[in-house]
């Protein structure tokens, strides 16, 4: 039996949730289907698990606010002729609970009792704790 597994990004250009939005509504022309995708460099030896119901949770500065489910994944080859993964993603984000995240290289596994939770729709924020209350939560692995 196949389990669930998330990865876990930190979103490089963009600074907010919205901008993420922005971007990928621009370049869904580039897209063949119009889904937006997420291209990187390895592909994830757990595919089955993350293709069963994953989600790629995004970081925005040091803190996970938002998902993607992702709905497939794709090779394909950059203009270096090197062999990538196509994270294909549905294009519905959903914003989640604020999780402080250190700084890390590339994607990492994100299990799904480790996810923070999706806020209710509608909802674009929850009350922060104080910053430093939430990084010394993160630091000792409680949120």
């Amino acid at each position: 039996m196949v389990g669930t597994v998330n990865l876990l990004k930190l979103c490089v250009g963009t600074e907010t949730v919205e901008e993420l939005v922005g971007w990928q509504d621009l370049r869904r022309k580039h897209w063949p289907d119009g889904l937006p995708r997420h291209i990187t460099r390895m592909w994830p030896k757990r595919a089955d698990e993350v293709l069963n119901g994953g989600s790629l949770y995004w970081v925005f500065k040091g803190v996970i606010l938002a998902r993607q489910h992702i709905t497939a994944m794709e090779e394909i080859r950059g203009e270096d002729g090197i062999l990538r993964c196509a994270l294909i993603l549905d294009p519905d984000l959903h914003r989640t609970e604020a999780a402080p995240r250190r700084p890390f290289q590339g994607w990492r596994y994100l299990s799904v009792e480790d996810a923070p939770r999706d806020l209710p729709k509608g909802r674009v924020a929850e009350e922060a704790l104080p910053p430093d209350l939430a990084r010394a939560l993160a630091d000792i692995g409680l949120r």
